[in-house]
């Protein structure tokens, strides 16, 4: 977006401003869409989305899914390297308190709601999701986690 009120960039953070700041313009990484009746809906972060064999998954899409079963409190989901499709839809799960969910649960509750190709391939279950300082998820701190654990439950 532009306005007179826009920052010129980053504090200390030259190539995080030159790629974000072009032109006048803010690119803020959004991926949105407008609506017949003008309204704004904001999709996922572009470095969000998944690419699974050539086809781009918005990750907020599959995470709305997951959170529609009743054992979820919360849930990101990442890309994770995967051989065959480049990178596999991975949702990394935090259980209500006294609830059970299972892999297998998770992925049918998924593939009741999403097109195959969204559906998780790999769940991994945590007591936590990693945060920054204004309550964010640090979605990149995940994929960090999973790279190091190697590989997760899958299908």
């Amino acid at each position: 977006y532009r306005s007179p009120q826009l920052c010129t960039g980053y504090w200390q953070k030259p190539e995080e401003t030159e790629e974000s700041f072009q032109g006048g313009w803010f690119h803020s990484g959004d991926l949105a869409r407008i609506d017949e009746a003008g309204y704004i809906f904001i999709l996922d972060r572009k470095k969000d989305v998944i690419n699974t064999g050539g086809v781009l998954v918005a990750s907020r899409e599959v995470e709305d899914a997951l959170y529609g079963h009743p054992s979820v409190k919360e849930v990101a989901v990442v890309a994770t390297p995967d051989p065959k499709w480049i990178e596999a839809v991975t949702a990394v799960v935090v259980l209500k308190e006294g609830a059970t969910a299972t892999t297998e649960e998770l992925i049918a509750h998924a593939r009741t709601r999403l097109a195959p190709f969204k559906v998780p391939r790999r769940v991994a279950f945590v007591s936590d999701l990693p945060r920054n300082a204004s309550g964010k998820i640090l979605k990149r701190s995940l994929r960090d986690m999973l790279a190091a654990e190697g590989d997760v439950e899958g299908r």
